[in-house]
């Protein structure tokens, strides 16, 4: 007769994470052992160790990009997809 104030709970199905992109986890990479080089650089005394830091930030910059443009190009597939399913339903 009216609404009895319950939450209803529709069936969504589980979404899985999706995977890191390969070139962001080579980002990733390089930047921990550009990290690990410029402490080995400073604590030997050299500023060699600010080249390193250089490259750190560089890298740690493509692995942000990589993961955020997977995420983007995710979201427009799934976008596609549903509205390829509302054509045809």
């Amino acid at each position: 007769m009216g609404d009895t104030g319950r939450a209803r709970h529709f069936a969504v199905p589980r979404q899985e994470p999706t995977p890191m992109p390969r070139l962001a986890l080579y980002a990733l990479v390089v930047c921990a052992l550009a990290v690990a080089a410029a402490v080995v650089s400073f604590v030997e005394g050299s500023f060699l160790g600010v080249v390193w830091v250089l490259l750190a930030g560089l890298s740690s910059n493509m692995a942000w990009y990589y993961i955020r443009r997977a995420k983007v190009e995710a979201r427009a597939e799934a976008a596609g997809a549903a509205g390829a399913a509302e054509v045809q339903g």
